[in-house]
């Protein structure tokens, strides 16, 4: 039995209930009906093949989130990820074909730490999938106000999801959407951002979407001050919140620049320093959504 699952009106099948197997955020976006396939995700048990074979190292990273090591690698036939957890043995395996989207994983959960690693690493291997389709899975905590959508983006620590808070307590009709890594998207012309099954810390998951009003990086300040940024600024604004690894694969990247110079051409892109107070939300409100 398939199991399937719309993340940003991208189709994926899985022979195993990714729900059932204790990835709860994956809920909202199972179902039912029979749509076109855009990748598959097959749990096996020997990827041995595959993790042999002439493999390319892309990049290296630290998982925090499992507190794990990663290495991203370039296949003949796509990408693989390796995660080993520092007090496990075992590697768990991420494949994906670049041409016939199919994700192939030895992931079999069973601890938390099982799917903190299977959580990331189908999350690498959608990204992949996304950069087929103009889209890209942001870092950043999304507002939706007015049927509109504002994306703040930041370091770790810089405030994102205490500036959308405000907005919360501060702006009527202001909701979450994610608060980690929602989904840009250009669908018919339109820059759209969806929530998705990978929300951090804060169990956001869902599967709406709204256009997109603006972009925001923050940075902390002893004051309150917001400028539009220009096309270049913007880029250099928005690639550091795009998936990290992605940026050392020439492909994958060059993907990432032109959907974020789509982005960029429709909606604007901000600069906000401030302090974490409700003046700094009504100011960022009334710029981004005020100008709409």
């Amino acid at each position: 039995m398939l199991h399937r699952y719309s993340i940003a009106d991208v189709v994926i099948t899985s022979d195993r209930d990714l729900v059932a197997l204790g990835l709860r955020g994956f809920a909202p976006f199972a179902i039912e009906e029979e749509r076109p396939c855009d990748a598959h995700i097959s749990f096996v048990e020997d990827m041995s093949a595959v993790a042999e074979g002439k493999n390319r190292t892309i990049a290296k990273s630290y998982v925090t989130e499992a507190e794990a090591e990663g290495e991203f690698l370039r296949t003949e036939q796509g990408y693989l990820y390796m995660i080993s957890g520092k007090e496990d043995a075992k590697t768990t395996l991420f494949h994906i074909d670049a041409t016939t989207m199919e994700i192939t994983t030895n992931s079999k959960p069973q601890t938390s730490l099982d799917l903190a690693l299977l959580r990331f690493g189908l999350w690498m291997m959608f990204g992949v999938v996304l950069s087929q389709r103009q889209a890209i899975a942001i870092h950043s905590s999304v507002i939706e106000c007015s049927g509109r959508g504002v994306l703040f983006l930041g370091e770790s620590g810089t405030g994102k999801s205490t500036h959308t808070r405000l907005w919360r307590e501060s702006i009527e009709g202001a909701r979450l959407l994610n608060d980690d890594s929602p989904i840009v998207r250009i669908v018919d012309g339109e820059a759209r951002v969806y929530g998705s099954p990978w929300s951090g810390k804060t169990p956001c998951y869902k599967s709406r979407y709204v256009p997109i009003a603006g972009l925001c990086r923050l940075s902390q300040a002893p004051h309150n001050a917001i400028r539009r940024l220009s096309t270049i600024a913007a880029i250099g604004a928005l690639l550091p919140s795009c998936p990290p690894q992605f940026a050392h694969d020439d492909k994958l990247q060059d993907a990432i620049c032109r959907t974020l110079g789509e982005v960029i051409k429709r909606v604007g892109v901000y600069h906000l320093e401030c302090l974490p107070n409700s003046e700094a939300a009504e100011l960022s409100h009334n710029t981004i959504i005020g100008n709409e």
